[in-house]
């Protein structure tokens, strides 16, 4: 079968295209053949040598990629799927799930089965970010209807799945992003928005019982500009520094950083939510197998509005 290899950490041009053995799958596992591929900006960092790459260079050959969209062509005797079956998810994260290949084993219950009212496309793209976003706003920070939600870069991967969790769960949605993306934002279910471009965060009046940054940087300072007390905030690009952990305390607001994990479960509730509608993925951009490297530079440019996905 096609994959891609990455044999160094580096630019693009890394990613090398090569022939190996389809994978063999165990009881528990579905050999997926992969119709669609989610690129998100993990992939660039741990191609790049940062993020997750240390816990998965001494597996060679490293394959990158967690996001897939496919059909089951083999199915595990203790697997929940049978030959035929479309499926979708985010698979092994943070683990090696060499998903850059044209087959794919996965964990049975790390997937869930794709909606038919949509497309392997739209269904790989609702994967690490649509659990990202569930993740933390059901997850962790608990979100209830009324609450005032801020989603840091509403218009990016993350950000665009979790102001429609936030809005479905009933919250006062504000999303920030650049004044271009103003109207996809508030298209999303945004009830306000922010053009983070020039705001005075410092002395801003709006006031917020949750905060989604999915930037990183300064904008956890940012975040806590905009919270009292009680108030959560989650970051989710990097760590917690000692410093900002030690401001949010003193102001008692809960800080968190967590990491997405593959689950089965809140896959399968993004699948039925997909199916009603309540989530509507949006793809910007999709690229052939043949312009992963393509695919990578796109993500980096950090101006997506929605996912990136390359078609196998």
């Amino acid at each position: 079968m096609k994959a891609i290899i990455l044999n160094e950490p580096g630019g693009a041009d890394k990613l090398t295209y090569t022939e190996i053995e389809k994978p063999v799958i165990s009881e528990k596992e579905v050999l997926v053949q992969v119709k669609a591929i989610s690129i998100n900006p993990v992939d660039v960092k741990v191609r790049a040598g940062h993020g997750v790459y240390q816990l998965l260079k001494s597996d060679q050959p490293l394959i990158l990629g967690w996001d897939i969209s496919g059909v089951v062509v083999e199915a595990g005797g203790r697997a929940n799927f049978i030959v035929g079956d479309e499926v979708f998810g985010m698979v092994r994260f943070p683990g090696h799930a060499k998903a850059y290949a044209e087959y794919v084993a996965a964990p049975a219950d790390q997937l869930a089965l794709k909606p038919t009212n949509v497309s392997h496309e739209e269904a790989a793209s609702a994967t690490l970010a649509a659990l990202t976003a569930y993740q933390a706003l059901v997850v962790h920070a608990n979100v209830k209807s009324g609450d005032k939600v801020l989603v840091h870069a509403a218009a990016g991967g993350v950000g665009h799945f979790a102001v429609q969790v936030a809005k479905h769960l009933g919250a006062i949605v504000t999303g920030t992003s650049s004044a271009k993306n103003k109207d996809f934002v508030r298209q999303l279910g945004a009830d306000e928005h922010i053009d983070y471009r020039g705001y005075d965060w410092q002395n801003s009046v709006a006031r917020f019982d949750m905060v989604l940054d999915t930037v990183g940087g300064d904008n956890f300072e940012k975040s806590l500009a905009v919270v009292d007390a009680g108030a959560t905030v989650i970051s989710i690009p990097s760590g917690l520094s000692e410093s900002v952990t030690e401001k949010a305390k003193a102001k008692a607001v809960n800080s968190l950083f967590f990491l997405v994990n593959s689950n089965g479960v809140h896959m399968a509730i993004i699948a039925d939510w997909l199916r009603q509608g309540i989530l509507k993925p949006h793809v910007s951009q999709t690229f052939g197998f043949d312009q992963m490297a393509d695919a990578h530079r796109q993500v980096e440019t950090g101006k997506t509005a929605g996912k990136v996905i390359v078609r196998v």
